[in-house]
């Protein structure tokens, strides 16, 4: 079972005072969680200003910044449309780094998302195809390139549990009938992360935590930062 780690995501900073944004931050953050379980990262490179970026140098810096730390350990990116929200100039962006992350995470709710999909397979980057709902796997069906991705992202965005839970069910449901048999890495989002993590393991799915998805622990305290988290996650999964 792999378990990843998310360490910045969209959060601003200042939302938690551990949260990593520098390159430094991320790459000392990764140690931390590596030591503590996980055996792949999901960042959110950011530019001096501390805005997300795809741009080549902002990619460029986090990863190599984090592979001197952690050598060998996967490095997955985001391309979420928030971050270049011109579809044309997001496709030119990834077409343009210079040193490419091990993953990228592709949203099939968005706009661009096949497209973008060969542009990161041709690059030799594996994709994550990131499923919000049933709607986003039946697409993902359709296009063709479901054999091509590394893992299935089933992503439930409701921050509600039992429609969370919900919706997650509907989407395996949705994998099933499609015949979709890539590995599947299941994780929920704020107060809905741990259940849906919970779900994850029952299933033997792989999964992940960090502060992109979650600021809490369970019992709804604050958690101190990303090894915590990790830490925790990889006690419930079993992987300690």
């Amino acid at each position: 079972m792999l378990l990843k780690a998310c360490l910045n995501g969209s959060r601003e900073v200042g939302e938690h005072v551990a949260l990593p944004v520098t390159s430094e931050e991320l790459a000392r953050d990764t140690e931390a969680v590596v030591a503590a379980g996980a055996g792949a990262i999901h960042v959110h490179p950011r530019r001096v200003d501390g805005g997300q970026s795809l741009e080549a140098e902002d990619i460029a810096n986090a990863l190599q910044t984090i592979r001197t730390r952690c050598p060998g350990i996967p490095i997955g990116v985001s391309t979420g449309i928030w971050i270049e929200p011109d579809i044309a100039l997001r496709l030119q962006r990834v077409q343009q780094w210079t040193v490419l992350p091990d993953f990228a995470s592709v949203n099939f709710s968005e706009p661009g998302a096949v497209e973008l999909c060969y542009a990161l397979a041709a690059r030799g980057i594996g994709i994550e195809a990131g499923l919000a709902t049933a709607a986003d796997v039946r697409l993902l069906h359709a296009s063709g390139l479901a054999d091509q991705c590394l893992r299935i992202l089933i992503e439930p965005a409701e921050s509600e549990v039992e429609a969370a839970l919900a919706n997650t069910t509907a989407m395996i449901a949705a994998l099933d009938e499609a015949r979709i048999q890539r590995p599947r890495l299941l994780h929920g989002a704020d107060a809905a992360a741990w259940d849906i993590l919970k779900m994850a393991g029952s299933l033997g799915y792989d999964t992940r935590i960090g502060l992109e998805d979650t600021l809490t622990l369970p019992d709804g305290q604050r958690a101190q930062g990303n090894a915590e988290l990790v830490s925790l996650a990889a006690t419930i999964c079993g992987i300690h």
